[in-house]
């Protein structure tokens, strides 16, 4: 299974142990590690900007 050493300075999500939850029916315990660093600040506000590019919600910038 990933270790959080295996995700430092990547901008990935790492999963492993996915596996059956015998105590529920319809549910999977699995192991998540990530950079949260990296992933959590830095990568998610450029996720944000396309976003909003993409739904055309930021301001037009002016011309110099």
């Amino acid at each position: 299974y990933p270790l959080a050493i295996d995700a430092a300075g990547r901008d990935e999500v790492l999963v492993g142990r996915i596996r059956r939850d015998p105590s529920h029916e319809r549910c999977l315990n699995l192991w998540i590690v990530g950079d949260n660093l990296r992933k959590g600040a830095a990568t998610n506000a450029v996720q944000l900007a396309e976003l909003l590019h993409a739904r055309e919600l930021l301001p037009q910038a002016r011309a110099a």
